[in-house]
């Protein structure tokens, strides 16, 4: 797995654990680091990551959920909900990484991670979502700068 393909999995792992556990977000980050040796820039691309996604979920359920209405979030499974939630917030929010990367990064990661429909339902809603990512970014940005989140 490549580097930073290794990061996402592990800022999957750390938001998947959240969403299921409401555990601080610092907290799982720090077990993440310790039994997952990354670089030092590899660690704050996932936590960048995760503090990124953490306090938008909300706005970036609302978005899944208008581009797969076939789907409630919550039918969503937390595996798919997260990648999509990561992929958008790369592409439309930090705007550090390009669409295309971040979708088949989150394709690879739904084949390695999800269930056998995973990696086509999230190329289907992250290739909707991609088309609105300029309009994404725009509310998503304004809406909740990168902070420091409480762990």
């Amino acid at each position: 797995m490549k580097p930073r393909t290794r990061a996402r999995s592990l800022a999957l792992q750390a938001l998947y654990e959240i969403d299921l556990t409401d555990h601080l977000p610092g907290h799982v980050l720090q077990v993440r680091f310790s039994e997952h040796q990354l670089e030092q820039e590899l660690e704050e691309f996932a936590r960048h990551l995760v503090l990124g996604v953490l306090p938008l979920r909300q706005r970036l359920d609302a978005y899944i959920a208008e581009h797969a209405p076939e789907w409630p979030i919550d039918q969503v499974s937390v595996i798919d909900r997260n990648l999509i939630r990561m992929a958008v917030w790369e592409f439309a929010v930090s705007g550090e990484t390009p669409v295309k990367v971040a979708i088949n990064e989150a394709v690879e990661l739904a084949k390695r991670y999800g269930s056998d429909s995973s990696s086509r339902f999230v190329n289907g809603v992250l290739g909707s979502l991609a088309d609105r990512r300029e309009e994404i970014g725009q509310t998503l940005s304004s809406l909740a700068p990168l902070g420091d989140e409480k762990s």
